[in-house]
């Protein structure tokens, strides 16, 4: 061996005997040793970050060299999103030029064969209609029906077509806001995934470097309609149902179907503990059913006065049931019957020749009298007629009505018919309204809310028409209906009134009257009495609410 190779090992045997008697010295104290540490973590964070910031760089060298995989330019891309005729189609991504050479030569990828779906889908156990979404659609006021449909995803092209369909049995514009119609349609299904080739122009590809990316080939595969509108179904009343389908050509066809209503007699009755109507309520009876009940008995009783716990009442009526056997509407009361003060009230309805049907009594008189004794539903009397102190003056005063506490908005009808006289503000009555009757007599209602449409001075009105709606406007404490009866223009006691009663039947009418009385007695007796009209009770009042 040389001298000067011996010189050398043994100069690196020096440094090597000094490297490790430093770093002995180095490691024998607590803040050498944590000074190792860190620096060596320090380097191998250091090193994993540039390890991986060079996984992320990409090859330069394959765009150099190899045309087997290419990048889609930015120019190009924002060109490509900006395309509508691709739609909203899903991208998996640039597939190499060179491995989708096939691709590039088709000019789109076929799709799957709708009807191969159906058969894998019926092999595979699943269910064909899994593709069928159905909606309730809401008419909203002031909207149109194409345009509701519209504004439920249905294209613009089958809204015209169904209205255009309904019209053929059905005029459109009698569908009222808050009707409901029952859609379905195909749900989107899932798109394809289109493979976009691109292939940098041809010349630029074998320059190698400066290509120019603004153009290319695309392919995509064309979006599937989604969303196709399959039926409408529209029921104007529970006994008319309209479907509007789609056929196989494409066309929709209404179908017109009016069910054949069936009506049913109940007996039913109760004793009153609180009110007639609570009572009625409670013994299943409809709440349409018991309205009209209490309006054949609104002209010959108070029902804040007279009616008292230990009463009784029964009723015959029918009413109309679906096919099926769903309550649809409310038919006739046949009879009713009042146990009041010891005596009772019976009513029969009886509808004489070109006259419109009412309720008699049992010799036939007329229970119809001029005016209603109450011009509200369900009301209670807050303030007679008579001196009383007044709770806004201060002082005792005559009280030249009587005062019925009600819920502002409740329907206020015509006491009798006739002309309306006045209607508009007045001083302490607020909001007022003054209906003329025949032999000089009137009514007059106060601390009206509002005045039901049509009515205004001049307005001929019928007995038990809705005219206005109770509120609390002028010099009141508290919502109610201030009612007057006036006789030649001067107030009276509603309840001491003397008010002519209607008319009395006679010969031919009086005859079939007391026939038709005879059939409905017998009814009555081979029926049994309903203390709780089941179920299909409880289902009206729900229909009804």
């Amino acid at each position: 061996m040389r001298q000067r190779d011996v010189f050398g090992l043994s100069e690196a045997a020096s440094r090597l005997r000094y490297t490790a008697e430093t770093a002995g010295h180095v490691l024998a104290s607590n803040d050498g040793r944590w000074a190792v540490v860190s620096t060596s973590v320090t380097a191998l964070i250091a090193g994993s970050i540039a390890w991986l910031g060079a996984g992320l760089m990409p090859d330069s060298r394959g765009y150099m060299h190899h045309h087997d995989r290419s990048m889609m330019p930015y120019q190009l891309f924002l060109k490509l999103a900006g395309r509508t005729t691709l739609g909203e189609i899903s991208y998996s991504g640039l597939v190499p030029a060179a491995a989708a050479s096939d691709a590039i030569a088709a000019p789109h990828i076929a799709a799957a064969d709708p009807l191969d779906n159906l058969l894998a889908d019926e092999r595979g156990g699943k269910n064909p209609d899994s593709g069928r979404d159905s909606r309730t659609v809401t008419l909203d006021r002031g909207d149109t029906l194409a345009g509701a449909l519209t504004d439920a995803g249905v294209s613009q092209t089958d809204a015209n077509a169904v209205v255009l369909a309904l019209a053929r049995v059905y005029d459109p514009k009698a569908v009222r806001a808050g009707e409901t119609f029952d859609i379905s349609f195909t749900t989107a299904v899932e798109r394809p995934i289109a493979q976009i080739v691109y292939t940098p122009p041809g010349q630029a590809a074998a320059a190698g470097d400066g290509e120019d990316y603004s153009s290319g080939s695309i392919e995509a595969v064309p979006e599937t309609p989604v969303g196709k509108l399959l039926s409408l179904s529209y029921s104007p009343s529970i006994d008319h149902e309209i479907t509007i389908a789609r056929g196989t050509n494409g066309e929709f066809t209404a179908h017109d179907v009016h069910k054949t209503l069936v009506a049913r007699d109940h007996r039913a009755g109760a004793t009153i503990d609180s009110s007639l109507y609570l009572a009625a309520m409670q013994a299943g009876i409809p709440a349409d059913i018991v309205v009209k009940m209490i309006h054949m008995f609104s002209y010959e009783v108070d029902f804040q006065r007279d009616l008292k716990p230990g009463n009784s009442f029964e009723v015959l009526y029918n009413y109309y049931y679906t096919p099926d056997g769903q309550p649809a509407k409310e038919g006739e009361i046949q009879y009713a019957a009042l146990k009041v003060g010891g005596r009772t009230l019976a009513l029969y309805r009886y509808q004489p020749k070109d006259e419109p049907a009412e309720y008699f009594d049992a010799r036939g008189q007329s229970a119809r009298g001029m005016l209603m004794k109450t011009p509200v539903d369900g009301a209670r009397i807050t303030s007679g007629f008579g001196m009383r102190f007044h709770p806004i003056l201060g002082y005792s005063r005559m009280h030249k009505g009587v005062d019925f506490g009600v819920p502002i908005g409740t329907p206020v009808m015509a006491a009798g018919s006739g002309i309306v006289r006045q209607e508009g503000r007045l001083g302490g009555y607020g909001n007022f309204m003054l209906v003329n009757h025949q032999n000089g007599y009137s009514t007059a209602y106060g601390h009206l809310s509002r005045f039901a449409p049509g009515i205004r001075a001049g307005s001929r009105v019928r007995q038990g028409q809705v005219i206005a709606y109770s509120g609390n406007s002028g010099m009141s404490t508290g919502p109610h209906l201030h009612y007057e009866i006036r006789v030649h223009d001067m107030q009276v006691n509603p309840a001491a009134v003397k008010i002519a009663t209607g008319e009395r039947l006679s010969g031919r009418d009086l005859r079939n009257f007391l026939t038709g009385r005879l059939h409905v007695d017998g009814e009555l007796a081979s029926m049994p009495l309903e203390r709780r009209v089941a179920e299909a009770g409880g289902e009206l009042r729900a229909m009804r609410d």
